[in-house]
């Protein structure tokens, strides 16, 4: 079972059959390193032996470019969830270092990122610009972690520039910015899931959690 944002590594036979579909040049640079590409939404009309993934690729390449690709899952050689902060932070900005080692200090809840900072700490490449967002997600499984998580990244987001979603038991995901935002005027929230996206009342999701 796969999840959106878990890092995927494919075998050379699966690479082969990527870059013969859609050649480019990362994909061969991809091979050859032996770098992941990322879980993304199932796409209608794509077998269900298939996993959806994809590249996002480094400023060399230009700006903000996204290869998208289609494996089967007898290629894929191993999958793994997106990386814990702890480990993306040497590949942080020196501005942003600080805070956001005191940002993993003092989680209470896994923080994992994604996004360009994930990116460039698995490759090494370039992908962090002055004004890109970091992208953190953590997955709630009481209701206590849920209110720890979104108040340790409200608190953390007035000095850092952070972005991200809250990931539920069952995949579904919604932006933890939009969640505050939501449960403030009292509105829904788009839910991203692997086969979709619907609106939903935060209180609806909530309930996933378990009370504590």
């Amino acid at each position: 079972m796969y999840s959106r944002h878990d890092l995927v590594w494919l075998t050379p036979t699966g690479w082969d059959a990527a870059i013969a579909r859609a050649p480019h040049a990362a994909l061969s640079l991809w091979r050859a390193r032996d770098w992941p590409a990322v879980v993304r939404r199932h796409e209608d009309g794509v077998p269900a032996n298939t996993v959806c993934l994809g590249m996002p690729l480094p400023l060399s390449f230009g700006a903000r470019q996204r290869l998208a690709l289609v494996a089967h899952r007898e290629h894929v050689a191993r999958c793994q969830a997106p990386l814990p902060l702890a480990d993306a932070l040497s590949s942080a900005p020196p501005a942003l270092l600080a805070g956001l080692v005191a940002l993993q200090r003092a989680a209470l809840v896994d923080l994992r990122v994604f996004g360009s900072l994930a990116m460039q700490s698995l490759t090494g490449l370039p992908y962090v610009r002055a004004q890109s967002d970091i992208d953190l997600l953590f997955t709630p499984a009481t209701h206590a972690e849920l209110e720890a998580g979104l108040a340790l990244l409200a608190e953390a987001s007035t000095v850092l520039p952070l972005d991200g979603e809250i990931v539920f038991a069952d995949g579904a995901a919604v932006a933890w910015k939009e969640w505050l935002a939501a449960r403030r005027d009292g509105a829904r929230v788009l839910v991203k899931s692997m086969d979709g996206v619907r609106l939903m009342h935060p209180a609806a999701l909530a309930l996933a959690c378990a009370t504590s």
